[in-house]
């Protein structure tokens, strides 16, 4: 059996983001599996993220102006499963919160995966290779040297 990823919201950011060659490759490779083996899932907060970090800032700056980043964001609920929060995914953030001194949005994000038995989360937020409860942390952008 295959196992389902939770897709962060970073990995989403650097398939638009052309100072991170490297990790635009990597994000892009991440998705196109993800999509492939029907195996990634993409949490609400994800998708709400995505659209704020690619807008933020001056015009100049942006990775992506509002009407793109709204069709991309329309595109990623229609190629990906998106997990929408409820009663448990909240509690369950609360608790690993406190159990981990995680940020709120951390918590958040991995609640999303221990709730619908995600066995692993694709974030570079997190430490590689840690288990926060059932959930395992895989940051795809760490080179097999830095593994």
């Amino acid at each position: 059996m295959v196992s389902r990823v939770l897709i962060d919201t970073n990995i989403l950011v650097y398939r638009y983001d052309d100072r991170f060659p490297d990790k635009r490759a990597t994000a892009s490779a991440v998705l196109r599996d993800g999509i492939a083996t029907g195996t990634a899932r993409v949490p609400h907060q994800a998708v709400v993220e995505f659209v704020a970090a690619t807008t933020r800032g001056r015009p100049e700056n942006r990775l992506l102006d509002a009407a793109d980043a709204r069709r991309e964001a329309e595109e990623i609920m229609a190629q990906f499963p998106i997990l929408y929060p409820d009663d448990a995914v909240l509690r369950t953030a609360l608790r690993g919160a406190a159990a981990y001194s995680l940020s709120w949005f951390d918590a958040h994000l991995w609640a999303y995966a221990e709730v619908n038995g995600i066995e692993e989360l694709l974030s570079e937020d997190f430490q590689h290779g840690r288990m926060y409860g059932t959930v395992t942390i895989r940051n795809p952008f760490l080179t097999e040297v830095a593994r």
